[in-house]
């Protein structure tokens, strides 16, 4: 059996090779001699966590983990219980692994800094992106990037943590939704691995996933016009009534699930910073950049609408941005309309 990549029409793969994501890491290992392992066993660290992570979300409903808290994080946002149980997941595994010398967290104000660890790998995550769509059952996820330690002999600081997207390792994203997915790129190819419930292990079924150069699809939360810069009102009034066939509106309103489909399907995800936030929404570091480092290496791009995402050097771990990710032409085509309607 059979199927093709979306954004790769002519690529096949096969369904029942069996290839697992802990064959695949430590095949992908033995393409570099000098390799010592500890990239390994670290992603197979964020392996387990997700495994872990997966079985809370299916459990929810029954285990009454829906619903807060009863906190804030450091974004201002509403703590679900959800998103407690997925940090504390992803800092204790990341942290047993012992090649985790520093992490930065979406759902924790200060970076942790494991001195006592001689870990040569930095990482960071949004435990759980899209939590307040839990209770309604909508696909969630997990988005991580690991970076190398800017100098092994000192101890960890925050400035192994403040590296633009383009010293990221590795990055991806897991999926929590009709099946749990898990999206993995290690500087090569994306791949993309399901979760196999008989057996508890990641498959791979999406090698080698490559974009299409333009796609007629959108994903914009058209809630916030009346907030738009310019240049994205005339954009999005461009797509919708002035091509010969009006691009389609896809939008779910949890960044992974939306820009996964981005990914297979093509087309352009926009988080414009606007009116009302300036600085955008989404974070830099443990948002912005492992998506557009996966963008990138499927033929896509990731830009703030003005620069690319993975040259900005962060100047702090919770810093935002706009974000415009998608098919290399149309997220060139976005760039365009800043250009001719700068923001003032």
């Amino acid at each position: 059996y059979q199927r093709r990549v979306r954004g790769n029409p002519k690529k096949k793969f096969s369904m029942d090779s069996g290839l697992t994501l802990t064959h695949h890491i430590l095949a992908s290992q033995q393409e570099h001699p000098e390799a010592t392992g500890d990239l390994t066993i670290l992603l197979h660290s964020i392996e387990i966590a997700s495994k872990y992570v997966s079985s809370k979300v299916r459990a929810a409903g029954i285990f009454n983990l829906y619903g807060l808290q009863g906190e804030t994080n450091v974004q201002g946002e509403e703590v679900k219980k959800l998103d407690v149980i997925a940090n504390v997941a992803f800092i204790e595994s990341l942290k047993r692994c012992q090649k985790v010398c520093a992490m930065a967290s979406e759902e924790n104000e200060e970076p942790i800094l494991l001195s006592s660890c001689s870990g040569k790998y930095v990482a960071v995550f949004d435990p759980l992106d899209g939590s307040s769509n839990i209770d309604v059952n909508i696909s969630i996820g997990t988005i991580f990037g690991i970076y190398r330690r800017k100098n092994v002999s000192t101890k960890p600081s925050v400035d192994d943590i403040l590296q633009p997207g383009t010293e990221l390792v590795a990055a991806g994203y897991v999926m929590y939704g009709s099946a749990t997915l898990l999206v993995l790129s290690t500087g090569g190819p994306v791949n993309c691995f399901t979760l196999d419930p008989s057996s508890g292990e990641f498959i791979i079924t999406h090698s080698d996933i490559r974009m299409k150069e333009s796609h007629s699809i959108y994903s914009i939360n058209e809630g916030n016009s009346r907030y738009a810069y310019e240049a994205i009102a005339k954009y999005v009034h461009a797509v919708k009534f002035e091509k010969e066939k009006p691009y389609s509106l896809r939008y779910v309103g949890s960044m992974v699930a939306d820009v996964h489909r981005t990914l297979i399907y093509g087309g352009v995800f926009l988080y414009p910073a606007d009116k009302s936030s300036k600085s955008g929404k989404l974070r830099l570091l443990y948002e912005a950049n492992p998506m557009a480092f996966l963008m990138e290496k499927a033929g896509g791009m990731g830009s703030t609408g003005t620069q690319r995402l993975l040259e900005i050097v962060p100047t702090s771990v919770h810093q935002r941005t706009g974000v415009i990710l998608g098919s290399k032409q149309n997220v060139l085509e976005v760039e365009e309309f800043y250009k001719k309607y700068p923001v003032q």
